[in-house]
């Protein structure tokens, strides 16, 4: 029996339903273009097997520990590593075991989806998983594992990507990177300046990273000048490399346009370790206006990702480190927050802003108001927790009659979860076709605008906003 039901995701009366098949299969096979997400690049350089099951579709899977451990089930028994080193489950079969006998609590999530998606179509599995299956499951995967094909390069290829964007630190040397060049390889592996540990005076070790910075480009990171000339270098190495966008995961969205003896002083208070939480704040505000002031000049497309309590648990942060599962969605202001960057360049074509949200109540209240007038913005796609046919769905009936579809940016997967890439594309592509086909449906809509509207946001609105 299919896991998988062919017309999962389409609408339930007939004529929409038909409409939703028509233009999916237009788009279902259309290549992927993943522009942001977090993949190791180390996987496409050595083109090593994947461990095992567990190493592939649980560890480092943060939507599939943090409910199990919602559930009481430890970190340590699903081999999540310790920021200290200590013991955790390195058995395989035991980890894949635990979440075979838990797989009901992902009943009706969009993480079941994903997963059953892979289960079938890249392992060819049909039976679901159970603690009875447990055992066939993982020993089905691990053969599949231990073939050429299955393999990144070998799985890059047959997923079909065009192109797909990693994040890195600029303190990162983007080895990984230099290595897929050199190798010969075709498939096209990008990088994302993600300025975060450097520009956050409340992210752990900030001054020892700024210190860092300056060696790392020559330059003197301890004047604000200095400071700002090492981002331009570094910004300029990670082009060399292909990358094409910024990415910032700010607490909120403020952005600040003070003069630069204001943010002189700021700085040597963020390097002293000396500043309040509000100053942090405005810090972090400020070099939003000055990524955008260099994104003139480089052309790199900014991220903004904030509205996320980050690393919510202090216990759990001290344990296992940061992005564990435990970063939750907060109320997020974006018109008055964004103003002074807007005031400064919002009208300017040459630069482009894209905004993500995890706060639903903004998407028509804010976001799409502000990206249907200014130039500079569009908007992301519904994003992290909203990555799931129910968020994706809202997220098209708040923007789309205020900024329409060409303010947005198409879909990016956004995630560690290499296998599951396939998956979440085709959950947005069956989305946006249903609503798409509800809309001609309704006469909102003509059919072959809907089949353009469906080929642009599966394909060519995400390389068009993101340079590719």
């Amino acid at each position: 029996m299919a896991l998988l039901d062919k017309d999962r995701l389409f609408p339930l009366e007939d004529r929409s339903r038909g409409i939703a098949r028509a233009l999916y299969d237009q788009v279902k096979g259309l290549p992927i273009v993943s522009p942001h997400g977090h993949t190791d690049p180390r996987w496409y350089a050595e083109n090593e097997a994947f461990p095992d099951p567990a190493q592939l579709l649980v560890t480092p899977d943060h939507y599939v520990f943090r409910m199990l451990f919602s559930q009481g089930i430890p970190l340590e028994a699903l081999g999540v590593p310790r920021a200290d080193g200590g013991p955790t489950e390195a058995d395989g079969r035991k980890i894949w075991r635990v979440l075979a006998q838990n797989y009901f609590l992902f009943r009706g999530t969009p993480s079941q989806m994903w997963l059953d998606h892979v289960f079938e179509e890249l392992f060819g599995i049909d039976e679901r998983l159970s603690a009875k299956t447990a055992d066939m499951y993982y020993d089905r995967i691990s053969d599949c594992l231990a073939k050429p094909e299955f393999r990144p390069r070998a799985l890059f290829e047959r997923f079909n990507i065009e192109v797909i964007a990693t994040t890195e630190s600029p303190l990162d040397p983007l080895a990984w990177h230099d290595k897929i060049k050199a190798s010969g390889w075709s498939g096209r592996v990008i990088t994302a300046y993600r300025p975060d540990p450097v520009i956050d005076p409340e992210f752990a070790g900030f001054a020892g990273n700024v210190e860092s910075l300056g060696e790392i480009t020559g330059e003197d990171t301890r004047s604000w000048t200095g400071y700002l000339a090492a981002h331009r270098n570094r910004r300029a190495y990670f082009i060399a490399r292909g990358a094409t966008s910024s990415d910032h995961g700010h607490a909120t969205a403020r952005t600040e346009d003070m003069s630069q003896d204001q943010a002189a002083i700021l700085f040597e208070k963020a390097l002293a370790g000396t500043c309040s939480a509000e100053e942090a704040d405005a810090f972090r505000g400020q070099m939003l206006t000055e990524m955008a002031r260099m994104s003139l000049d480089d052309g790199l497309v900014m991220q903004i990702h904030p509205g996320s309590f980050r690393n919510h648990s202090a216990p759990m942060l001290a344990t296992f480190g940061r992005d564990k599962g435990f970063d939750i969605p907060t109320r997020t202001d974006y018109v008055r927050a964004l103003k002074p960057l807007l005031d400064a360049f919002g009208t300017d074509p040459r630069l482009s802003i894209i905004l993500f949200g995890l706060d639903e109540s903004a998407y028509s209240r804010e976001l799409a108001p502000l990206a249907g007038v200014y130039p500079s913005l569009k908007l992301g796609p519904a994003w992290w927790y909203f990555d799931s046919p129910e968020g994706m769905r809202r997220y098209r009936e708040m923007t789309t009659e205020t900024a329409g579809f060409y303010n947005t940016v198409g879909f990016n997967d956004d995630t560690r979860a290499f296998c599951s890439i396939p998956a979440r594309h085709d959950v947005a592509r069956r989305v946006d076709c249903g609503y798409l086909a509800t809309l001609v449906a309704s006469g909102r809509l003509a059919e072959d605008e809907a089949f353009e509207v469906a080929h642009d946001l599966a394909y060519r609105l995400a390389k068009q906003a993101y340079r590719l």
